[in-house]
């Protein structure tokens, strides 16, 4: 038997893969150099990784990796879990000087007295920063201890929302709800947030799947929030039956939500803004699971030509996870057309059947793809053209959905 490389022999993906396991929190913003100092530092922990080396076919030693088992009590997920908030309340801290407080009132004389922002007079609500980019705690910390805070300056409506309804108190509420699920229950595993523009507009297009609930649109949008160095905020674009319903409209909007129309589109790409679309639309939410992770057509590429229109970049998504929460046995079009007679804007022809009320606990694998750069303003006049990129995408997509989802199999 070969002798065992050591790190810096390995490559980046070994590197990764191995960090991976071992729950190493901002693993996705290191470098090689970074990822050898922090796995050689890092103490293996509960959930850690057994690393061991073995010759392959070749002769060459080869990283082989065993998943060290649960306690039983889910005691090792926790500890996780805990790691990674700890870093995220970190890094989220280092946004604000805490040692000084928002000078704001309102003309009532309330006193806004949040912290401000480093190197800013305002707090994240009256300047400090352009909260309708970025997502930062408004607290300066995440948690339900937070929420009187956020409550006061909500019934005082001491700030401002945007044009198209979000409202910075209640994204950030909805926000510490979906890092419960992000963090313990789904367990979501990020890579290649390098990818995604620090500033600027930008598209993302991803898979899609729930067949019931659309929880892969909280869990994107919480992965930009909590991965990237410079938190920037996910504006996700949803169908008619969000922007419908009663409560289930107004709580969308407020939480960063638009309507998938041209309009809205325009107006956040316009502002430089960061939108999350699913190009498979109704077709990938609503597909059995039998066709999980077979990326549905894209349609005509509007997203493309919306992106080409502003100059921004096309970031692809794959995620794994969503299409396995509530795995759908089929679809019935019955069952759309019943809820058409409620719901007549509705534009659904088909509504998937589930047999699990209660969200399955599947682990979540989110890979941000490499950018597809716009070709400019001319471009979408060229409908053929627009096809070609729309299906660069979609294959894109696919192609790292099947290396995740094998590569998973092959774990498990």
């Amino acid at each position: 038997m070969t002798q065992p490389r050591p790190l810096d022999a390995l490559t980046k993906a070994e590197l990764l893969a191995i960090a991976r396991d071992r729950r190493l929190p901002g693993r996705s913003r290191m470098n090689k150099g970074e990822l050898v100092a922090a796995l050689t530092t890092e103490p293996p922990g509960l959930d850690q990784v057994d690393a061991r080396e073995d010759e392959g076919p070749t002769g060459e030693a080869v990283v082989l990796r065993t998943i060290a088992k649960d306690d039983g009590v889910g005691h090792s997920r926790l500890a996780a879990a805990a790691q990674r908030r700890k870093a995220l309340a970190e890094r989220m801290a280092s946004f604000f000087d805490h040692d000084r407080r928002c000078s704001w009132r309102s003309v009532e004389g309330y006193a806004c007295g949040l912290p401000v922002i480093v190197d800013q007079d305002g707090c994240a609500l009256h300047g400090g920063i352009d909260v309708f980019d970025l997502t930062v705690p408004l607290t300066g910390r995440l948690g339900v201890e937070t929420w009187p805070t956020l409550l006061r300056h909500l019934l005082i409506s001491s700030y401002d929302v945007d044009p198209i309804g979000l409202d910075p108190v209640v994204a950030e509420i909805v926000w510490h709800l979906t890092n419960l699920l992000y963090f313990e229950y789904f367990r979501v595993e990020v890579e290649g947030v390098e990818h995604l523009p620090s500033s600027g507009a930008a598209v993302v297009a991803a898979n899609h799947g729930g067949a019931a609930i659309p929880y892969d649109a909280f869990m994107l949008t919480a992965a930009v929030a909590n991965e990237m160095e410079r938190p920037r905020r996910l504006r996700v674009v949803g169908t008619e039956l969000f922007n419908i319903l009663p409560w289930v409209s107004h709580l969308y909007r407020k939480a960063g939500g638009a309507y998938a129309a041209p309009d809205d589109v325009r107006h956040l790409l316009g502002h430089g803004r960061l939108v999350g679309v699913f190009p498979e639309g109704e077709r990938g939410f609503m597909k059995p699971y039998a066709e999980a992770y077979q990326v549905q057509r894209f349609g005509r590429g509007g997203f493309l030509a919306l992106a080409d229109e502003f100059g921004a970049p096309v970031v692809p998504a794959a995620v794994v996870g969503s299409e396995e929460v509530h795995p759908a046995i089929g679809v019935s079009e019955r069952l759309a057309q019943l809820v058409k007679l409620v719901l007549p804007e509705q534009r659904v022809d088909q509504i998937a059947m589930v047999l699990n009320p209660i969200p399955l606990p599947v682990r979540w694998h989110i890979r941000f793809l490499e950018p597809m750069a716009s070709e400019g303003l001319g471009a979408f006049e060229d409908p053929l053209r627009t096809l070609e990129r729309t299906e660069e995408v979609r294959r894109a997509i696919q192609s790292a959905l099947d290396e995740m989802v094998g590569s998973r199999r092959a774990v498990f």
